[in-house]
């Protein structure tokens, strides 16, 4: 709230209450109900004013608030939709005790930065507004996704709390602050300018940048654009306070090839390993994987999904422990 609530009332404006326009269903069996998606409990909830800002929701069964999962899909921040939910990732947090959010947000052609950002904090704050009806545990709330879902996870996770208890709007009187992160070829920062340095011009080229941020070409050095980089790089915000992350990256670890097309190594490991260094100075856990771990039989049972729901079990269902025993 302290760095960007102007930027949070310029985007969403001070509407006052949004309605719940949400499709109740229930879940039905398929003929491979093991390999085919579940249907949500509440489906193209709206969380805010945009079409794209819709969710959908499976809840786990449980006779208390259950924690709960918001997942981000991924798409460079100009494609994707919330069917994106991994199948096996949204049946181990149910089995678990784990309710899963999936939602959609601004695309860049749509808004660009920071709205991809606001709409997945405030689809977390209208989450937290409607923990009661939908038996959601306010406090136990945790945020995954690949790529773009990665970066705005981790972004969310290290901003200051968005919440503003003067809007009018009730939605964006709630907190945005996440109890972990698990997700998956996150890119800690966007700024171009470092991930050339650091990674290769290839990666820096990549044809999402751009239109990301909203700027030309020409623009790129320009003041303009290096104060955007800043405000887009999750790792801007990271401070002591904040929540741990598990982080999985597929792209070789290696220099980029001199032939690399532009995109080539924006999911590098070397994103993974920064943000480790960085959070581990802090104190705060962060826990980098790569896929050629699990390929090894120490690190083959239950793959690095099966860690990663681990990893959010650990953080969203803390095991309760007796006063004297």
């Amino acid at each position: 709230m302290r760095r960007m609530t102007a930027m949070v009332a310029l985007t969403y404006g001070l509407t006052g209450a949004l309605a719940v326009e949400a499709q109740q269903t229930r879940p039905r069996a398929g003929r491979n109900a093991a390999a085919t998606r579940p249907a949500p409990d509440v489906q193209d909830a709206r969380y805010g004013p945009h079409e794209r800002n819709v969710l959908d929701l499976w809840k786990a069964r449980s006779p208390e608030p259950a924690p709960l999962l918001v997942f981000i899909h991924g798409g460079g921040f100009r494609g994707g939709d919330k069917s994106q939910v991994p199948l096996n990732v949204l049946a181990a947090c149910l089995r678990e005790g784990i309710s899963v959010a999936s939602i959609n947000y601004r695309l860049s052609h749509q808004a660009p930065f920071p709205a991809p950002m606001l709409d997945g904090a405030r689809a977390i704050q209208f989450l937290r507004l409607q923990a009661r009806e939908w038996n959601l545990d306010p406090r136990r709330i945790a945020a995954s996704g690949g790529s773009a879902g990665a970066g705005i996870s981790l972004w969310i996770g290290f901003h200051d709390d968005l919440a503003d208890p003067k809007s009018d709007d009730p939605v964006l009187r709630q907190s945005s602050r996440l109890a972990c992160m698990a997700v998956n070829g996150a890119q800690c920062t966007y700024d171009p300018r470092w991930i050339r340095e650091n990674i290769g011009a290839a990666a820096a080229a990549h044809p999402a940048l751009l239109p990301f941020y909203g700027i030309t070409e020409e623009e790129a050095e320009s003041q303009k654009a290096a104060k955007l980089y800043e405000q887009a790089a999750p790792i801007t915000y990271l401070t002591r306070d904040d929540p741990p992350v598990w982080a999985l990256y597929a792209e070789p670890d290696g220099p980029l090839p001199a032939d690399a097309k532009p995109g080539a190594g924006i999911h590098h490991p070397k994103f993974g390993r920064y943000l480790k260094e960085k959070m581990d100075a802090l104190g705060i856990e962060c826990v980098v994987r790569h896929t050629d771990e699990f390929r090894s039989r120490r690190n083959a049972r239950g793959g690095a999904e099966g860690e990663m729901v681990a990893f959010l079990v650990k953080h969203l269902k803390p095991r309760r422990t007796t006063q004297g025993r």
